[in-house]
């Protein structure tokens, strides 16, 4: 057995390249090895912007041999009564390469046969490893990939040289010209241009001494400790997105946090638009202090330790110097102009070819968003919820959204408040696009989340209108995000709506056409159905949650709650069973059910069930018109024990004809109490 080494070295690939292709680079090796049955110790992927490396430990010397069985003819064909091969046997063995001595018998299907086993010893791993490796390579895939020699061959990043090591010996692989080798490249300013690897134990220590850290966790381990110590030194709290820190570590081999500063008369400028300045162009963390405050500085990762750090730090200041004073100058040229200008300017402003402009859109969100809010009967502020629907996307023409898209909403909010509006205006044009993504925070107000449902309707009902909704593969206009966004809404806050009348009202804005909104409306409950899965649901009491109230996704929210927790209880399993023998029962009854007649009811337990069901079945339709689900569980608590007992005491099908028909008549009875909650027989 002997260590693998196959380092594949590049230009500097991006860092949003790089996750998926260490996972698929070990999951590659994993099922390269395993089909050509070389056992190994475990294999591990690591990367640095300029190099892929795969390890993989005891990797055995040859393949494992290659066993194959063949069947061959019955053994009583095989041998004759003395137990001497017969020519069928001589034939099969012959044909197999085995003396005949070496047939085994074996039973297959309760029949006994002579089988042959052909054992091929496995080859030597070291022949095997080039066309692996270079398979390897092939299979690995990218968002974007190039060619540079050959157009057949492409990679992330022109590929410059190959380190294939077993043992200590060259494995010969040859991928876009380049030939395999011992030779691999340290840190592009800090290591050696070509530094000799002797075996992959060595490699790690080889590397580290010319500046390069292959492992992403210790540069990660890295850059999370220089910000601790410039936390300490500047007194501040550095919050740390977890995605700029993974593009961190992927930009550097060697990564050195630093900190720099820059004007305080910058942080007039809104905070968001700061931190995004610093993070998406800079790669920087922001930095805040005790109070929370955004301070006059930044953390910075280097991918070279200069002599003089100082020179570092100056230049990124000035390069961040530049990027803010755009920022400092679309601030204040975009407040030259109101928001009532700006909302004018988005007649001109194409939403889509067949859909109108982004005006024409605005005006459908303000009609569908006053009219969820009479609807809710909410208090909200309807003359700020109106000012909230006109000045919606006003923003969007603004310099700042065109240089930061990601602040659309952001400098609505700052731009109302500069202009004098009130708050509740302001922070509907912010909060009408929360939830960004899942786990985000929600609407603090309801006027900006009956904006945000407004825009999203109307968004879903104008793609369907145009044909473009979602497929198995594409969503261009992200309507299954619009779906799932308008139900974490409608359970975060509590908002009662009728969906089916919701989307029969945007649709009405576009007349689309019923089959259209039919689908759409179908749409919408598959993804209800499978956010319900996702929070822990049971799928049978989502099912039945939403066959009770198929409109409201608050109240199926809330039902399937209440019966995902009553499934584990012991007289909510008597209630289903005994709900799908009744539907049993009615289903082979030759006639339909007709009324009790309570003269003939003989047994208790039939006296009993049929006296509590009249005020139980009351008391079941209560519940569902006030949505009390708790107390329709505690309804359907009080009926199990009832009609359980009427099952292990009366025999329903009696010999007696009108005995039988009275009591399917009451099991008719038990059959209204279930289907106003819904089908039970899916519970089951």
């Amino acid at each position: 057995m002997a260590d693998l080494l196959f380092e594949i070295g590049t230009e500097e690939i991006p860092a949003r390249f790089m996750p998926k292709a260490l996972a698929d680079l070990a999951a590659f090796a994993e099922e390269e090895f395993a089909a050509a049955h070389i056992q190994h110790g475990g294999v591990k992927a690591q990367c640095t912007p300029r190099r892929l490396v795969l390890t993989a430990v005891d990797l055995a010397e040859r393949q494992e041999d290659a066993v194959e069985t063949f069947k061959g003819p019955a053994k009583a064909a095989a041998f004759d009564a003395e137990g001497n091969p017969t020519k069928a046997a001589q034939g099969f063995a012959r044909g197999k390469g085995v003396d005949v001595s070496e047939l085994k018998i074996q039973e297959i299907g309760n029949v006994e046969y002579v089988v042959a086993e052909k054992r091929t010893a496995g080859e030597a791993t070291m022949s095997l490893l080039p066309e692996i490796l270079e398979r390897l390579m092939r299979r690995l895939s990218f968002p974007k990939s190039m060619y540079w020699a050959d157009k057949n061959v492409r990679f992330a990043r022109p590929v410059r040289w190959i380190v294939a090591l077993y043992g200590d010996k060259v494995v010969g692989v040859e991928f876009g010209g380049v030939k395999s080798g011992n030779l691999s490249r340290g840190h592009r300013f800090m290591g050696s241009c070509s530094v000799l690897i002797k075996d992959a134990a060595s490699y790690a220590s080889a590397m580290r001494e010319n500046s390069v850290i292959t492992d992403p966790e210790e540069r990660k381990s890295m850059i999370l400790a220089g910000i601790a110590e410039i936390e300490k030194e500047l007194g501040a709290k550095v919050t740390v997105d977890p995605e700029l820190l993974e593009e961190n570590v992927h930009l550097n081999e060697y990564p050195i946090p630093f900190y720099g500063g820059f004007d305080r008369e910058f942080l007039e400028i809104p905070e968001e638009v700061l931190i995004l300045s610093m993070a998406k162009n800079q790669r920087y963390f922001p930095v805040h202090d005790a109070k929370g405050r955004l301070m006059a500085n930044f953390i910075g990762v280097s991918n070279n330790r200069a002599k003089d750090m100082n020179v570092v730090r100056e230049g990124n200041e000035r390069v961040l110097r530049a990027r803010l004073y755009d920022a400092a100058f679309f601030w204040k040229e975009d407040q030259q102009k109101s928001l009532d200008e700006r909302a004018e300017e988005l007649k001109n402003v194409t939403y889509q070819e067949q859909l109108g402009s982004v005006y024409d859109k605005v005006q459908r969100i303000k009609k569908i968003t006053l009219k969820l809010a009479d609807d809710l009967g909410s208090d909200v502020d309807r003359a700020a919820l109106s000012r909230a629907c006109d000045l919606a996307k006003a923003d969007l023409v603004t310099n700042m959204v065109y240089e930061f898209s990601d602040v659309q909403g952001v400098m609505g909010r700052e731009y109302a408040r500069k202009a004098g509006e009130p708050e509740e205006v302001a922070l509907a044009l912010y909060e009408q696009y929360l939830p960004r993504f899942a786990g985000d925070e929600l609407p603090s107000r309801i006027s900006g989340a009956l904006l945000g449902i407004g825009e999203r309707l109307d968004t879903l009902a104008a793609i369907y209108k145009i044909g473009l909704e979602p497929t198995s593969s594409q969503d261009p206009y992200g309507l299954r995000r619009a779906a799932r966004t308008i139900n974490e809404l409608l359970w975060g806050l509590s908002l009662d709506v009728d969906m089916d009348e919701a989307l029969e009202m945007a649709a009405s804005q576009l007349e689309l056409a019923p089959e259209r909104l039919e689908k759409l409306k179908a749409f919408v409950a598959q993804r209800q159905q499978v956010q319900l899965r996702e929070k822990g649901e049971s799928h049978e009491a989502v099912a039945l949650a939403m066959q009770t109230v198929p409109n409201r996704p608050l109240q199926m929210f809330r039902l399937s709650e209440v019966l995902t927790k009553a499934s584990g209880e012991e007289w909510f399993a008597e209630l289903v069973t005994a709900a799908v023998r009744v539907k049993n029962l009615l289903s082979k009854a030759e006639e339909e059910p007709g009324a009790v007649d309570a003269s003939k009811l003989s047994a208790d337990a039939e006296k009993e069930l049929y006296g509590e069901l009249g005020k139980l079945t009351a008391a079941a339709k209560s519940a569902i018109a006030g949505c009390d689900w708790e107390k329709l569980a505690a309804t359907m608590a009080e009926l199990a024990p009832v009609i359980a007992q009427f099952f292990n005491d009366v025999l329903v099908m009696d010999k007696d004809p009108q005995i039988r028909a009275n009591r399917l008549a009451l099991l008719g009875e038990c059959q209204n109490f279930f289907m106003h909650i819904g089908d039970f027989s899916i519970l089951k």
